[in-house]
């Protein structure tokens, strides 16, 4: 797994690119998708809002 996609260092802060699962916690990411976020670990998934369901 190539952890060093997942963050990203703005001067002293590292910052997090990737969402977390809310179900599995901190540590977990969420796969990003075309069309969704999930988690590969519970299942979990949330949808991406498009421009054609608003």
């Amino acid at each position: 797994m190539a952890v060093h996609k997942y963050y990203k260092i703005e001067g002293d802060k590292l910052v997090r690119l990737r969402r977390f699962c809310p179900r599995c916690g901190e540590g977990v990411f969420l796969a990003e998708h075309k069309d969704r976020y999930s988690c590969g670990r519970c299942g979990y998934t949330e949808f991406k809002k498009s421009k054609e369901n608003k």
